[in-house]
């Protein structure tokens, strides 16, 4: 049977072809598991060895270049695994082979007799996450080739589907794993449970998707008509590769190097030239190396596309800082809201967190549950195995949640978890979106400029409130007791300025540059977040330096005047980058 994109749409499941819903919980519980892992990961390693639930007792610095370097390497590997599906095995095979992966390093993860297994655990991840990030999204994309009208309502549905999962694998694997009743093993062994149960539901179901992501895609000539000023390609020359190439050796090598020369007595860099360390000396000429080649090949397009290449390029630095600065929710953040908030709660307060927490729990569970029990009615008889696999996932989640709940109403006081506050991103997400999105579509649709300007204030607002909050924190303190409400209200505009930047980034991507180099831009795009994380873990790791020689509050300084200082300056540049853009919305 050959695949006809109409075929999808003949079964639907709230207005939408079932095999959307079938991403949207696969999708679900693999974020589930990554973001479970990570909120527990650096509170784990610079937990004290001693204590109820113990943990290695890393110095921060350490704990934040693994974190660092993870979350930067798990936006790189992707480019790679979208390759290989495309190539080679197909977007199908690569969400599966992705999946096994994964749940073979979260479980390598909840071994802790040995730090070996979770460096091999954060190996597994990496490379199964670049399998099956890229290829979830082609599914989808396939899926509506010829539903364009329908795209932007699938996008929101999925988008939902990541944010619930992220919601539920910080709240539940956070809480499992800080829980001294049971432990940082059972919360990493938790988000492996979950990803190997997305696997196996959608291994059972693929059959969904007729025959969309089973074989590799040809290469596809595109059909779209470029403007003669920007249809004159640009090879790459052997020079562009050989210099790429080392680049991403460097690059990789120094990534990895960062955290091994931290934590063990190796490092690769262990010399210094004019009076730069190896490292920095390493770092510095790949970043040399690499502007070089930028501004070589966009010198080399037409004008017109040459204008739009450098209004990419502008906006992916401004990319960099932002999550450099917006990462520290799973490092310095995480650090913050164990060490230095108060989060002891009694009697009514305890009452009103137990009630708040109940309820953001349960009603979009009981949300996510009823979409379960629309795809179940519609899909059972066809898709038995899967649907029997989902729905056990479902039944597991729902005891955990029964039991966490009941465990913070039984106890006197109420100890709110460190991980708890990162489950506000996705909560605010949900809340937010929908806003923004109405903005996004209505007559007061600012340019990208302002977009990314707007973010950037609202995460520099954010950290503002940490630093006025950490205010009162003696130089040098490891614990102090801050008020929860500034973590809170710090969580709100770091949302408010995702949601002005992460959405928006790919799309204006996709709209400046021609469809034959798209693969490339997105490339560079993921790059500048890969750098982004990494300055975000290196950065995070000078918290406690900076807080003995200064303070806390200049910490969160730092974080706070750099983004305002970079929206304030991308806004001033809105006139110029029109004329790069040349009329591009």
């Amino acid at each position: 049977m050959s695949y006809q994109s109409n075929d999808l749409f003949n079964s639907k499941v709230l207005g939408h072809p079932e095999g959307l819903f079938v991403l949207f919980f696969t999708e679900m519980w693999e974020r589930f598991s990554y973001y479970g892992m990570r909120a527990l990961l650096v509170l784990f390693l610079t937990s004290s060895v001693l204590g109820s639930n113990p943990g290695w007792g890393w110095p921060r610095e350490s704990a934040l270049a693994i974190y660092g370097s993870y979350t930067s390497l798990a936006y790189l590997t992707p480019i790679v695994g979208g390759y290989v599906a495309d190539r080679i095995i197909g977007y199908r095979w690569a969400i599966v082979l992705g999946a096994l992966l994964m749940t073979i390093g979260h479980l390598s993860m909840a071994i802790e007799v040995d730090p070996i297994f979770m460096y091999i655990g954060l190996c597994f991840l990496v490379v199964g996450n670049g399998f099956f990030k890229p290829n979830m999204t082609s599914i989808l994309s396939k899926m509506y080739k010829d539903h364009p009208q329908k795209k932007d309502g699938a996008y929101t549905i999925f988008y939902m589907g990541v944010n619930s999962g992220a919601f539920l694998g910080m709240l539940l694997c956070g809480y499992i794993g800080e829980s001294p009743d049971w432990g940082w093993s059972y919360g990493f062994g938790l988000a492996g449970i979950f990803m190997f149960i997305g696997m196996l539901q959608f291994y059972f179901t693929q059959n969904i998707f007729g025959n969309i992501g089973l074989k590799p895609v040809e290469d596809e000539i595109s059909k779209e008509v470029e403007h003669p000023d920007e249809a004159t390609k640009n090879p790459f020359s052997a020079f562009d590769l050989a210099t790429i190439g080392i680049i991403a050796i460097v690059g990789l090598v120094w990534v990895i190097n960062d955290p091994v020369s931290k934590i063990t007595s190796f490092d690769i860099f262990n010399f210094s030239i004019g009076g730069l360390s190896g490292s920095n000396f390493a770092i510095m000429t790949a970043l040399i190396l690499f502007l070089l080649v930028i501004v070589k090949r966009i010198s080399q397009y037409t004008p017109i596309l040459r204008n739009k290449m450098i209004a990419v390029v502008i906006l992916a630095f401004i990319t960099i800082f932002f999550w450099a600065s917006f990462e520290q929710a799973g490092g310095s953040m995480t650090i913050f809201a164990r060490d230095y908030t108060a989060r002891v709660l009694e009697g009514n307060y305890k009452v009103i967190f137990n009630v708040v927490n109940t309820l953001i729990t349960v009603i979009p569970l009981s949300i996510i549950t009823y979409v379960l029990y629309k795809l179940i009615k519609q899909t059972f008889k066809r898709f038995a195995v899967g649907n029997i696999v989902l729905s056990s996932g479902f039944v597991i989640i729902w005891g955990i949640v029964i039991y966490m709940l009941k465990s913070q109403y039984n106890d006197v006081k109420a100890e709110v978890p460190a991980t708890w506050f990162m489950v506000l991103n996705s909560l605010f997400i949900i809340t937010l979106a929908p806003l923004f999105s109405k903005i996004w579509e209505s007559k007061f649709n600012p340019p990208a400029t302002i977009k990314n300007g707007l973010g950037m204030i609202f995460l520099g607002i954010g950290f503002a409130t940490l630093a006025y909050g950490a205010s009162g924190i003696p130089q040098g303190a490891r614990e102090a007791s801050v008020s929860m409400l500034w973590l809170v209200a710090a969580y709100f505009f770091h949302t408010s300025g995702e949601l002005c930047i992460s959405p928006v980034g790919l799309s204006y991507v996709s709209k400046l540059v021609p469809g034959r180099m798209i693969a490339i831009m997105f490339g560079i795009w993921y790059l500048a977040i890969a750098i982004g994380n990494k300055i975000a873990g290196t950065m995070g790791g000078m918290i406690d330096e900076i807080t003995a020689q200064y303070s806390m509050s200049t910490f969160f300084l730092i974080f706070t005047l750099i983004p305002i200082g970079l929206g304030v300056l991308i806004m001033l540049l809105t006139p110029l980058m029109k004329r790069l853009m040349h009329n591009v919305h």
